[in-house]
């Protein structure tokens, strides 16, 4: 079987802007991630009962569930409960922020417990607050150590943006599909989407890297 390029040529500019929409929604979806995951993995490591067992439900629930589910219930039926339109662009950033705080948050919360308890305590003996010693004494030390897996996390969440073409959001699959079923030219253009994907990655993982180099994080 022949490769044909000039389907490749032509099917360019509607894959790179799916790439661009996949970018934006990763980028943004893991902003609020991060904030999601820092807010509840803080709950989770240093709450009371009550705020413990909030953090624990949310990402038990999350974990515990697949993301076409999640993003599904937002779209569908979310505005059902609440009476609130959801237009699906909004439904996919939503559901990468809610997808990835989850695991964000065990990131936190590992990193942060996985401090010596004396830098904790020398922060709190010099009479420092202790939200404190959690943002300059504790927080400086357990932010290293969050670099490795959160890379991971951005990839992975990156990759779980092609889910997300099940509501109809443009991202970089559901172009590629639609290409398909007008040509039906699948290897080309899945082959395209492939290479796109794994040029996105690569350039996350060398970001991650230079940062962990700077960092010397080990």
């Amino acid at each position: 079987m022949n490769f044909e390029w000039p389907v490749i040529y032509s099917s360019m500019p509607a894959l790179l802007k799916g790439a661009e929409l996949t970018i934006y929604i990763t980028v943004i979806g893991l902003i609020g991630g991060m904030a999601t995951g820092l807010l509840f993995g803080l709950m989770r490591a240093y709450g009371n009962g009550f705020i413990r067992a909030i953090a624990t439900l949310y990402i038990g629930l999350i974990r515990g569930t697949p993301i076409v589910v999640q993003v599904m219930f937002i779209y569908f039926a979310l505005p059902m409960l609440i009476s609130l339109r959801v237009d699906p662009l909004s439904a996919a950033i939503v559901t990468i922020i809610v997808n990835s705080g989850a695991y964000i948050a065990e990131i936190v919360r590992g990193s942060f417990q996985s401090v010596a308890k004396g830098l904790h305590e020398a922060g709190l003996a010099l009479g420092l607050p202790r939200w404190r010693v959690l943002a300059f004494v504790v927080g400086p030390v357990a932010f290293r150590r969050m670099v490795p897996p959160l890379g991971n996390q951005f990839i992975f969440s990156l990759k779980d943006t092609s889910l997300l073409a099940v509501i109809g959001v443009g991202e970089l699959t559901r172009p590629g599909t639609i290409v398909v079923a007008t040509n039906f030219k699948a290897v080309e253009i899945y082959t395209l989407v492939a290479i796109l994907y794994l040029m996105m990655t690569l350039s996350i993982s060398f970001i991650l890297r230079i940062i962990e180099r700077k960092m010397d994080v080990s």
